[in-house]
């Protein structure tokens, strides 16, 4: 019986010790095609490469844009969450932006900080990415 107590100790340390890989994507309920992909970019000055910009984004008071690759190597999936709801929108990659339509404009995605926003909440940010001033969303 002296021996089990350590015993289990050791399993419990041991089992505690396991964690989840830092990379799992986690399936959207709403679309499962799009998946949330964890940021290991390490901070920094903004994301590099439009590459490094699948996952989720976060803004201010709920606002999310999710990325994900498109059909083709030069279009992404995007899911936009504002005030008024969550549309689903296809992007295509031009350089270091991402284009797409929304309500017949032509809009960009750039990488930024999160000064540049124009969201004091994100000031000290700078992994973000911004479609116009004010509507911002970092990681």
């Amino acid at each position: 019986m002296k021996h089990i107590a350590p015993l289990a100790a050791l399993l419990l340390i041991a089992a505690c010790a396991k964690s989840a890989p830092e990379n799992v994507a986690v399936g959207n309920i709403a679309d499962p095609d799009i998946t949330e992909v964890a940021d290991d970019s390490g901070g920094g000055e903004g994301p590099t490469a439009v590459a490094d910009w699948n996952g989720k984004w976060v803004g201010v008071e709920g606002l999310v844009l999710v990325i994900a690759p498109g059909a083709t190597p030069d279009t992404r999936k995007l899911k936009i969450t504002l005030m008024d709801g969550t549309k689903d929108y296809v992007g295509k990659v031009d350089d270091d932006q991402i284009e797409f339509t929304r309500d017949g404009v032509m809009e960009t995605i750039h990488a930024g900080t999160g000064a540049e926003t124009g969201l004091k909440y994100l000031a000290g940010k700078d992994d973000c990415l911004i479609i116009k001033p004010g509507e911002g969303f970092c990681r």
